[in-house]
């Protein structure tokens, strides 16, 4: 039973928002992840700055808000309906996935900051950057294997059940 109830249309509305933020954090993350390799590889001075210049821009305008409206609309969703937030494995597998990578996120934001202030500056060369270009690349790896991951988990819903919640309530045996 979900902890609020939701009308048929609300929840058509809820899990509409939840895929298109989803989606959109997906795709910004492979649009980011595209700049920065542009930006680890390019030998062209400009078009490393262009990109890491793009990466602040679409890191906090995009990938943030997109990273908390998902793991927000996801709560709602998950409450608003029987899935529940600790009912299930998946679930509870996708929760313990976003707030933690919606965390290193905030955390590793300021990184691209620091990074798009010194390419912003009138002279740039890549030894500037020293060991982050790299740092920056693993995370945005990272971040689309969670989002993958997420994805898949959203489609395939493995794992069944947590303990026997919600069979105590309706005397069924948990399967």
């Amino acid at each position: 039973m979900p902890i609020m109830t939701m009308t048929s249309r609300l929840r058509k509305f809820a899990l509409t928002s939840h895929v298109t933020v989803s989606v959109g954090w997906l795709g910004a993350v492979v649009a980011y992840l595209a700049l920065r390799i542009a930006g680890l590889t390019s030998k062209n001075t400009e078009m490393a700055r262009a990109a890491y210049l793009a990466m602040e821009l679409i890191g906090w305008m995009v990938i943030v808000p997109f990273s908390l409206a998902a793991v927000l609309s996801g709560i709602v969703q998950s409450l608003g309906t029987e899935w529940g937030l600790f009912r299930h494995y998946w679930v509870l597998a996708k929760l313990l996935l976003t707030v933690p990578a919606t965390i290193v996120l905030l955390l590793h934001m300021p990184v691209v900051s620091r990074m798009s202030g010194i390419a912003a500056a009138t002279t740039l060369s890549i030894a500037d950057f020293g060991g982050l270009r790299v740092q920056v690349v693993v995370h945005a790896v990272g971040g689309l294997a969670v989002l993958l991951a997420t994805t898949a988990l959203s489609e395939y819903k493995p794992w069944g059940r947590v303990g026997n919640a919600g069979a105590r309530r309706t005397g069924e045996r948990a399967i």
